[in-house]
């Protein structure tokens, strides 16, 4: 899906210092709310779900097309009752089927006999968003393997942008568009070059609030498939010269972690026993969510336009493991003190509850310490941590110790935390806990701190 793309996050590299004249990028308010968000829900669907395809070759007789029970309500209640914000449709995928009536070519929903010619995916879905306040976000495939001017770079980059306009112009706001990479040969045997910066101009203009994602300079894509991000990742990184022209110093281009609740990302009846486990799912959290990125899970509809019994189930599955784990914050309200503090900030706002307070330390680059009395003895197996990142991504090194009564024992040791970091580890009992901002890129901004006994999730 991403062919093309890994060339471009390459100098997507660890931040090592501070941006030039000592200032610190930070995410814009769309931003901030994206990552605040944690979780989206990719959902692939397209004539593939009924060749049995991953790439459709755009030779797809529309006819084909044809679900016989389609509900977009069913994925948006689905999506949310399971703790997900967002929902990103391909609109189009490589094979050129548009889920939307396009005038600007024959080979969509207007053609298939679904709703006799008369439906639109993309209209019930945008509706169905609007009624369950799920946000909604575009994927629009800039490969298309059935529109003759592909390969004739000026003609269907204009095409590009006709069908991105109606997409952009015609379902209210959107708060996504997601650009993937891959450019392959058109049926005219030749090689497109993407017109970016017109791509990114035609967002700008029509959708001025949305997110451009993967192949844009909003967000980037973490790198793999596989819904992991890095043990140290760095939302402020080098600017691409594709995304980012004429950028100078780092800029805010956080994370987003894709994988699919399948090992395909169109529905194929042979997988339906094959659905990510909750040990695989609860893993990929840990690795994505728990390391500054956010999760964009796809679940892709079958051949009757539904989420399958399976998927659902274990999606559910899923919330209930998420809400078990993190129900209760041992550190919550315990007693806090710190050696080093900013004026108007206290040692207990990281473990206030509160998401609008922090502890703000004095120290301009560590260490600086904060430290939890749980009141007595008490067993813990996850820590988590937050900056305040509108303040920008800050910590560089942390350390996480306990008391045993006569003297502080290591727990764990990282790198940045970013969002939220998530560290899981054997079963400890402490009756006090120390977090030491080791090192940081300005004075470090905790806004929370959390302790939990959860079950014991396996690191896969």
């Amino acid at each position: 899906m991403h062919d093309g793309v890994l060339a471009l996050w390459l100098s997507g590299l660890i931040v090592a210092a501070a941006v030039a004249e000592g200032r610190l990028p930070v995410p814009s308010p769309q931003q901030l709310a994206w990552q605040e968000d944690e979780m989206s829900m990719f959902i692939h669907f397209t004539v593939n779900a009924f060749t049995d395809l991953e790439w459709g070759e755009g030779t797809e007789d529309p006819a084909v097309f044809d679900p016989t029970e389609l509900d977009t309500r069913q994925w948006v209640r689905v999506a949310k009752e399971t703790g997900f914000k967002l929902i990103i449709l391909t609109a189009k995928h490589h094979d050129g089927f548009c889920l939307w009536p396009s005038k600007y070519t024959d080979h969509s929903v207007a053609a298939s006999p679904w709703r006799g010619g008369k439906g639109d995916v993309v209209r019930e879905l945008a509706d169905a968003c609007r009624e369950e306040d799920i946000k909604l976000g575009i994927y629009l495939s800039p490969w298309d393997r059935h529109e003759p001017t592909y390969g004739d770079s000026p003609r269907y980059n204009e095409h590009f942008k006709d069908q991105l306009r109606e997409l952009l112009t015609q379902y209210g706001p959107i708060a996504e568009v997601w650009f993937d990479g891959a450019c392959g040969e058109g049926p005219n045997g030749k090689r497109q070059e993407y017109d970016w910066p017109g791509f990114y101009s035609v967002v700008r203009e029509c959708q001025p609030h949305a997110l451009i994602a993967i192949c844009g300079p909003d967000i980037r894509w973490v790198g793999n498939e596989s819904g992991v991000a890095r043990e140290t990742e760095w939302s402020p990184q080098e600017p691409s010269p594709v995304q980012h022209p004429g950028v100078g110093g780092k800029v805010w281009w956080p994370a987003e972690c894709d994988v699919s609740i399948r090992p395909g990302w169109f529905y194929h009846a042979r997988d339906d026993e094959s659905v990510r486990s909750v040990e695989s799912l609860m893993d990929i959290y840990f690795k994505s969510v728990g390391r500054n990125s956010v999760l964009l899970l796809n679940v892709p509809p079958d051949r009757r336009g539904l989420f399958h019994e399976n998927d659902v189930s274990r999606l559910r599955e899923f919330d209930e493991a998420r809400a078990r784990t993190f129900r209760r914050n041992l550190a919550t309200g315990k007693a806090a003190t710190a050696d080093s503090i900013a004026g108007g900030s206290s040692a207990g706002n990281a473990v206030d509850a509160g998401p609008g307070t922090c502890w703000a330390a004095a120290s301009p680059h560590g260490p600086a310490r904060l430290e939890v009395d749980l009141g007595r003895p008490t067993t813990f197996n996850i820590a988590e941590a937050q900056e305040t990142i509108a303040d920008g991504q800050r910590v560089q090194e942390y350390l996480l110790e306990g008391w045993d009564g006569s003297g502080w024992r290591e727990i764990v040791r990282g790198t940045t935390i970013g969002r939220k970091k998530l560290d899981r580890f054997e079963p400890v009992t402490y009756s006090k806990v120390r977090l030491t901002i080791v090192k940081s890129l300005a004075p470090a901004r905790i806004r929370a701190f959390g302790l939990y006994n959860g079950p014991q999730w396996p690191v896969l």
